[in-house]
């Protein structure tokens, strides 16, 4: 029902940035009726984890892990999704999942992930 598209992914050093993107499109014809977007990551073998989250009325929660770090932003015209990651470290070393929760609908819709890759 919802397709999410990520970008921005690849290898970067540590103390480096990288800036990831997520766009949201529906069924032709549908509304989305966001009422959050935001990004989760899965390390190997390790379990899924929130990254950051941003409500579509403006309320922005990160991870201990990250915060301070990572900025995440939204454009609610277009339905698309930031983060903005800088200092990066080893181990934020993992596969970006975008995710979109919509108004009065259970569940959540996932992108297909994006690695992101901190080595020297």
């Amino acid at each position: 029902q919802v397709q999410l598209v990520e970008s921005g992914g690849g290898l970067v050093q540590p103390g480096g940035s990288l800036r990831l993107s997520c766009a949201a499109s529906g069924a032709s014809g549908s509304s989305l009726s966001i009422y959050m977007m935001g990004w989760y990551r899965q390390a190997p073998g390790k379990q899924r984890e929130m990254v950051a989250v941003i409500t579509w009325a403006g309320t922005a929660t990160y991870s201990d892990s990250v915060v301070g770090r990572f900025a995440i932003s939204s454009d609610t015209e277009k339905n698309t999704v930031s983060l903005q990651m800088n200092s990066l470290k080893p181990e934020d070393t993992a596969v970006y999942y975008c995710l979109l929760k919509r108004d009065w609908i259970d569940g959540m819709d996932w992108g297909q992930g994006t690695q992101v890759t901190v080595s020297s």
